[in-house]
């Protein structure tokens, strides 16, 4: 039977990289981004990288709640068993917390799409991983959901929480056979540092996060990795 991951944020960076990855392992990709142009170009990718690659994307800002809303419609609608999901959808906008607007739109925006997304996929999609009781999560989180920084202001306190959310997780499902985990990765060389004057072997290859999370999914279903901390091999940025 096809197995199916869910990917959300699937066209960039990471995302993209886990993407590809399990599709290599005969995985059918369902995935979403907020460019409908970004996720054709990604199909194609795919179905020449895989020929016969199952890819099922849709266009929506997981930042918005009716648009994510949406997005699990559509995946439950699909009718098919997803195996794993990895909540991937993020945004980082750095800063001090003294210096952020006034009005806390910030601290909203940077919680809506980096723990609200995670949170509402994750609530839309449980119910059928707990009725077959098979299932890997994985949250997208940072170390800097564990080490706090002067430059994070309210990116690092959505981190954190998602970092919660996840270990929150894992204890309720442990019972029911599922599986999660909380991916922590460091300076990755993706979009979020273009124009960064540093030589690409200073941060994290996307696809090695990818094979971790992939290796991470390979244990056998006695064992599971709590925690996945990558960080570049010369240290934090």
């Amino acid at each position: 039977m096809q197995k199916y991951i869910v990917v959300t944020g699937g066209t960039k960076g990471i995302g993209r990289a886990i993407s590809q990855r399990f599709a290599r392992a005969g995985f059918g990709i369902i995935t979403c981004a907020r460019s409908a142009r970004d996720l054709a170009a990604l199909t194609t990718a795919l179905s020449q990288e895989v020929p016969g690659a199952v890819v099922h994307t849709f266009a929506a800002d997981l930042g918005v709640a009716e648009q994510t809303r949406r997005f699990t419609d559509f995946v439950l609608g699909l009718g098919v068993e997803v195996e794993v999901l990895v909540n991937n959808t993020g945004a980082f906008i750095p800063g001090r917390l003294q210096d952020e607007p006034t009005d806390g739109s910030q601290l909203r925006q940077m919680i809506d799409v980096n723990l609200y997304s995670a949170y509402d996929v994750t609530r839309a999609l449980l119910p059928g991983m707990i009725a077959r009781r098979q299932g890997h999560i994985f949250n997208m989180c940072s170390t800097a959901s564990i080490m706090a920084y002067p430059n994070g202001g309210s990116y690092s306190i959505a981190k954190f929480a998602l970092y919660g959310m996840t270990k929150g997780l894992r204890e309720e499902l442990k019972e029911h056979n599922l599986r999660v985990t909380a991916i922590l990765p460091g300076a990755t060389l993706t979009a979020s540092w273009e124009g960064v004057d540093l030589p690409a072997e200073r941060f994290i290859r996307a696809e090695d996060v990818a094979e971790a999370v992939f290796g991470a999914y390979s244990l056998s279903p006695q064992a599971v990795i709590e925690e996945l901390l990558i960080r570049p091999q010369l240290g934090d940025l």
